[in-house]
């Protein structure tokens, strides 16, 4: 308690009132699986869109694995699937299986790249990503700026001066006191000790060696026609896809060295690597992009060959690589066309179809030098994921591809067990029958697992065709559909299926009849009714989780408890806080019986909230454990409706 040691008015804060705890969402997804490009390893960020799904995990167009036929692109097809169904936060996990490395093959790792070589020096330039996305059109385009020499009068004197130049500014100078051409040089500030200011001195080469060239020494009389101009860069990157915007980065140093406003601003500062989360010291010998959210972004990565990283080594290696480049970026005339180098980077693949041969593929690993994570590890740091899935997983599953699929689906449910507060959302095979999809269902027990079926037909954006789709895109948008406009606790069915034209598999009242009571929920089409998702069952053999909307309430009431009554870990283990506790939770539970998810007519028919020495033995004392009893009365859902009407007559 506080100490009151001399005379006076203490006036101290108290709470009278019971902690709350806040509800959780249930709507944020994660799915798994390959897509065109993006990051296999960074910290996970959400994606609120199909646009921001594309920008950072590639276009549309169908996937080329290595050996096979072209895919459909099932991930861009699930996200676009999720969001038009409702969904609002999406996280995704890319799983790439690079190829087998071979002599020769200097794409195994699926990275495009592309060398720009001149003057003995080589600018790699890469795709930051693995994938065939990255076989991508980048232009380079030197700029020269207008010339900044200019004169100022100190002390009765006029003295040349270079308004807007900084440290390792790359520059073109034309001076009357040298022969008629045009020298390269780098800028470097100094204080000149014979005029007592501080001026500047261009290098033709890397100082030390050979002789600056001295600002004192330029004539800013117009008429003599001196000049010092600023190059730069400005670099366009043009993805696969033509719906897709282009990136453009420009005003770009060319010298490694060089900052604005005390960033790094150069080519290579630009695109250089991805920050490595584990190396949180200082390196000023490796450039590194500044943040994750760069990381994801940007496409590429640009290098200098060893030894030849300054920036007159970039400029004698653009110039050298195209002839003409150096006359067209002196002509004052020249368009941006003119001085630009067009470059199509190559050797981009999208790999093997995961899990390739030693690859963690959906399983994914953590690396424990590092925060790295892949598959579905990647999800374990995110707390605020409900619902998992792995579109196309499934595909082929009536062919060579059971074995694999049927194992991703075990990591799905395992990964959703493991975690405890998530759904695993399971896609039946492509071109299932009715016995195929039972067949496949009897494969799997769990209260964390729903399976759907059959697939989807839409109309396919990139072929203008019909194609079937996996269902987990669909039914994890009409999840957060679900609880956004109603609850959690309502079971997430008799919901129309957006972007829809009709399944895979036409179902009759008949057919469902056999799959409903073994936990394969379907899809439905009804006259006048449109195309519907018509079940919600888990794939549980235990009655008391028999339906979605159980298991994904309970869950949500347990992590909103469990994350809402944190502050009770080390308090001092008496009726206070047994107390506490149970007006905590009685209040949430309340709230929610208010807002009918509950069954009962009063609070104390539809839950009860217990916790003293009756909910705990001395061992538990003794242990330092506190036991909370809760009991809910949930609603389950109205699966089957059913009207008993006879006849009646009046004398009745």
């Amino acid at each position: 308690m506080p100490e009151y040691l001399s005379p006076g008015v203490y006036v101290e804060e108290v709470s009278f009132r019971a902690r709350s705890i806040e509800a959780l969402s249930t709507t944020t997804t994660g799915f798994v699986g390959p897509t065109r490009y993006g990051p296999t390893d960074l910290p996970l960020d959400v994606i609120t869109s199909i646009g921001e799904f594309e920008r950072t995990y590639g276009d549309r167009q169908q996937m080329q694995f290595e050996g096979s036929s072209p895919t459909h692109n099932y991930m861009w097809h699930a996200a676009r699937a999720f969001f038009e169904n409702g969904g609002t936060r999406l996280y995704i996990s890319r799983v790439f299986a690079p190829l087998a490395i071979v002599s020769g093959n200097n794409n195994a790792d699926g990275r495009a790249r592309f060398p720009i070589s001149g003057s003995g020096a080589t600018m790699w330039v890469s795709a930051r990503f693995p994938g065939d996305a990255g076989n991508m059109h980048v232009r380079i385009t030197l700029q020269m700026g207008p010339n900044i020499l200019g004169q100022d009068i100190i002390n009765g004197q006029t003295v040349p001066q270079a308004r807007g130049l900084f440290d390792y500014d790359i520059v073109a100078l034309q001076s009357s006191a040298s022969p008629p051409s045009t020298v390269f040089a780098s800028a470097e500030s100094f204080f000149d000790t014979a005029s007592g200011l501080q001026s500047w001195r261009f290098w033709p080469v890397l100082p030390p060696s050979g002789t600056p060239l001295l600002l004192a020494n330029m004539n800013p009389n117009p008429p003599l026609n001196d000049s010092i101009q600023v190059i730069t860069a400005t670099i366009t990157i043009y993805p696969n896809d033509p719906n897709l915007s282009t990136w453009v980065y420009s005003g770009l140093a060319l010298d490694r060295n060089h900052q604005l406003n005390g960033k790094a601003d150069s080519i290579e500062a630009q695109f250089a690597p991805n920050p490595d989360p584990s190396n949180t010291g200082s390196n000023s010998t490796k450039l590194v992009l500044s943040s994750l959210g760069e990381a994801r972004t940007v496409p590429i990565l640009i290098t200098m060959s060893a030894g030849a990283d300054t920036g007159l080594a970039v400029l004698q290696t653009l110039l050298g690589f195209q002839p003409g480049l150096q006359q067209e970026l002196l002509n004052s005339t020249s368009t941006d066309i003119d001085r630009s180098i067009d470059i199509v980077l190559f050797g981009g693949n999208d790999g093997e179809r995961p899990p390739g041969p030693g690859d963690p593929g959906y399983e994914g690993a953590a690396d424990p030098a590092s925060t790295k994570k892949t598959g579905l590890k990647a999800f374990e740091d995110i707390d605020e994921i409900s619902i998992v899935a792995a579109p196309g997983s499934t595909f082929n599953y009536e062919g060579s591809y059971r074995d694999d699929a049927s194992t991703i689906i075990s990591l799905l449910i395992t990964h959703a067990e493991q975690m405890r507060y998530r759904i695993a959302v399971l896609d039946s095979g492509d071109g299932e029958a009715i016995s195929d999809v039972r067949a496949l269902r009897a494969r799997f027990d769990s209260t964390y697992a729903a399976l759907y079926y059959p697939w989807v037909t839409i109309l396919d954006p990139v072929t203008r065709k019909e194609i079937n789709l996996p269902p987990s895109g669909f039914v994890t948008g009409i999840y957060a559909r679900n609880d956004i406009n109603r609850a959690v606790y309502k079971a997430p069915a008799n919901e129309v299926v957006n972007l829809a034209l009709t399944f895979e598999t036409v179902l009759n009242k008949a057919q469902q009849d056999v799959l409903n009571p073994i936990g394969i929920n379907c899809f439905r089409s009804f006259e006048d009714r449109g195309y519907r998702l018509w079940g919600a069952r888990t794939i549980s053999s235990d009655p008391e989780w028999k339906y979605v909307n159980m298991r994904r309430y309970f869950a949500y009431l347990e992590h909103s408890i469990d994350k809402g009554t944190q502050w009770a870990v080390f308090e001092p283990n008496g009726p206070i806080l047994w107390a506490s506790l149970k007006r905590t939770v009685s209040d949430f539970l309340l709230n929610e019986f208010q807002n009918g998810a509950l069954l009962g007519d009063k609070p104390e028919q539809a839950y009860f909230v217990r916790c003293d020495r009756s909910t705990m033995t001395q061992n538990d004392l003794d242990n330092g454990r506190v036991v909370v009893l809760v009991g809910v009365v949930a609603l389950t859902p109205a699966e089957f409706v059913i009207f008993r009407i006879g006849q009646w007559t009046a004398n009745s």
